[in-house]
């Protein structure tokens, strides 16, 4: 039996599926806090919303964006969560964010085949859910965000990313491919799921590329590197004509 495709959508929705009860504490800790620093960059990148917007949470996760998201824009009417992993749906709605839930609805699925309506968007954000996509399903993404972007609309991407050229990546690297499977095989009791993180983040190596599949898709697109590029960000809107 060969090895698995890592981005096989079933594969992916396992892995999160198993991940769930503990993703936020793990992954918070794991990343020094971070991904929460992080998640606030990603919501301003966004910039001004009109009022009464709607959008999309793409890979939403455990919806860990959503406060951030509503403090910074409260003019926002709606978020629509979108995430193949319904463990990390009910992680988010049971013990998170059931205050927000009136704002909130979600469609469980691969996104890349979500029927999601043309021009029906005011803002599309992502955190944390690009390295999941090969090459090929980052360009279907691009092509899905043009596409569900009213003109004018924007939207943010933010990844943990590879620091290439960073005169501490090998510590970087050592703590994503060697500390995080110890860590999480001692008080996970063997479990190798939230290793798949660090293998995911060092295979996405950055967002440049899909900032590139972006604007070849006819957004205007802006490229941006967090803390010597351990994250990187993508953020732009679709013209307006």
């Amino acid at each position: 039996m060969g090895a698995p495709d890592i981005y096989d959508p079933d594969y992916v929705r396992d892995v999160f599926d198993r991940c769930s009860g503990k993703y936020i504490a793990f992954s918070t800790v794991c990343s020094l806090g971070f991904t929460e620093r992080w998640r606030r960059k990603c919501v301003k990148m966004l910039a001004d919303l009109p009022a009464s917007a709607r959008g999309y949470d793409l890979m939403a996760g455990t919806g860990e964006v959503w406060p951030h998201l509503l403090r910074a824009h409260p003019e926002i009417d709606a978020i629509t969560a979108v995430d193949i992993s319904p463990g990390m749906h009910r992680r988010a709605m049971d013990r998170l964010h059931a205050m927000r839930a009136h704002k909130i609805a979600f469609i469980e699925d691969d996104v890349l085949a979500s029927d999601l309506p043309d021009e029906s968007a005011d803002f599309i954000v992502s955190t944390f859910g690009l390295k999941t996509f090969n090459v090929e399903q980052h360009e279907r993404l691009a092509g899905l965000t043009a596409r569900v972007l009213k003109p004018g609309g924007r939207f943010a991407f933010i990844e943990a990313s590879d620091p290439k050229g960073w005169a501490l990546r090998p510590l970087y690297l050592f703590h994503l491919k060697s500390v995080l499977p110890a860590v999480e095989r001692f008080f996970l009791r063997g479990a190798q799921d939230f290793a798949m993180i660090g293998t995911y983040s060092t295979r996405f190596g950055d967002a440049s590329g899909f900032a590139r599949m972006l604007g070849d898709a006819g957004l205007n697109v802006d490229f941006r590197r967090f803390f010597f590029g351990c994250a990187t960000g993508v953020c732009g809107q679709k013209p307006v004509a």
